[in-house]
């Protein structure tokens, strides 16, 4: 699952203690395992390899020029949202002509950029969208690949605020509207039809929603395929993964949080949708994130303080909502580790960080070690959705990252200064 593992009583990344990267770093510290990016890329490749198919790495889960760099190496597709993400995969050597466009408010001047990069093909939210691709490409006298996300109406049973695939969500077209769809933007003479694109939700942890919304969308995609000569399906992302790992034979008895559901493998995702796809003879797009980076990172904060009232247990620590906001955010579970093994009894605990808000925290009423000031905890599968939605929420400068490859690692982000974070403000001269 993950490349994070205790040698004696010290836990490490691969080959690397990160009590080292601690000493040299400092705290609050990402740090992320290159053999576990690898591995989860190959897996899925490698699972899904009886197909023609492209791996398109979701670059919204984690763009760290390095991580981009190490799939890129892999042979790694990416699915970017922004004109910035784009310039970042050309940055880390990724080839924008492996690149899929989605997004649902691409402006003129991003389309323009993504076009005169070749991009492989931009997914288009809706109808103006697709009249305004089309209107770009006839200015630069190009055509522009596109194809259509489809909303296919299948709840993913994800949390609220990560499903995109019902009709209560801004994201595709209704399904009912897609064949007319189809027929109007044939009709647009700078546009070429390459393929049809769906996405349900993410952190989806059973193969049921992935077999539905892909079998609702067969008729169509033939129907595409035949009419308008489409050349591939994209089936989106989801994949979940593991945030709450089971008790382990041989781990202290405060390591078991809730029972983990069974881990949906890649080969057991291929094994059900394969038979489903290899029938269609197109080209297969998944551009999943979490599952390629979520476990393969881990946020390292520093316990500040230890807070006791008449009710609560409060681990004050020097990481915040700013560093990783997805407790505060999705209600997110993320295993709580110390950085070194304890075998003390547990107590129910809140981790919080220091940010102004009573939304800023990383767990509550926990059974945890009893931690004291001075120790580290280690926030597990923060790989994902951890540094890329960093702020500098209360002047409180972004972190740095780390990334290890056996015994190296390097510092793939500095630690912001300060002072960086009023970079590009001024005082209005009349105020002077």
């Amino acid at each position: 699952m993950h490349q994070f593992h205790y040698v004696g009583n010290k836990l490490q990344c691969e080959g690397v203690g990160l009590d080292t990267l601690v000493k040299k770093f400092g705290t609050p510290l990402y740090v992320y395992s290159q053999a576990t990016l690898e591995n989860h890329f190959h897996k899925l490749d490698s699972a899904m390899k009886p197909i023609d198919h492209l791996v398109c790495f979701a670059v919204k889960s984690n763009s760290n020029l390095s991580v981009l760099r190490t799939l890129a190496n892999c042979g790694s597709g990416f699915d970017i949202v922004s004109v910035g993400e784009l310039m970042r995969v050309i940055k880390a050597g990724g080839d924008p002509t492996k690149c899929v466009f989605a997004g649902a408010a691409k402006t003129e001047a991003e389309i323009e950029f993504a076009m005169r990069q070749n991009v492989f093909c931009f997914t288009a939210e809706s109808e103006p969208e697709l009249v305004r691709i089309n209107k770009v490409a006839a200015r630069l006298k190009k055509i522009a690949p596109v194809a259509v996300r489809v909303n296919p109406n299948i709840a993913a049973k994800t949390h609220a605020k990560i499903t995109t695939g019902t009709y209560e969500d801004k994201f595709g077209i209704a399904f009912e509207l897609i064949e007319g769809v189809y027929a109007r933007a044939a009709k647009l003479k700078n546009l070429r039809l390459r393929g049809v694109q769906m996405h349900i939700g993410s952190q989806i942890t059973e193969t049921t929603p992935f077999e539905k919304a892909v079998q609702k969308m067969l008729p169509l995609v033939k129907k595409l395929k035949a009419r308008h000569g489409i050349e591939f399906f994209s089936i989106g992302g989801g994949l979940g993964i593991v945030y709450k790992p089971a008790l382990e034979s041989g781990s202290p008895a405060w390591w078991k949080s809730a029972a983990a559901k069974k881990i949906l493998t890649p080969q057991k995702y291929a094994d059900k949708l394969l038979p489903l796809l290899q029938p269609l003879g197109l080209k297969i797009l998944m551009e999943p994130g979490r599952f390629i980076c979520g476990n393969a990172g881990v946020l390292v904060t520093h316990v500040e303080y230890v807070k006791r009232t008449g009710r609560k247990n409060f681990v004050i620590v020097d990481a915040a909502m700013n560093d990783l906001i997805r407790p505060a955010f999705y209600e997110a579970y993320h295993q709580i580790l110390p950085l070194a093994k304890k075998n003390a009894a547990t107590i129910s605990s809140d981790v919080v960080g220091g940010v102004c808000e009573s939304g800023d925290y990383f767990c509550k009423d926990r059974p945890l070690p009893k931690f004291t000031e001075g120790e580290h905890l280690v926030l597990m599968s923060a790989g994902a959705y951890g540094f890329v939605m960093a702020s500098t929420y209360n002047t409180r400068p972004l972190t740095a990252e780390i990334l290890v490859s056996g015994k190296k690692f390097a510092a793939v982000r500095e630690r912001q200064k300060v002072e960086a974070t009023w970079a590009g403000e001024n005082v209005a001269k009349w105020l002077k």
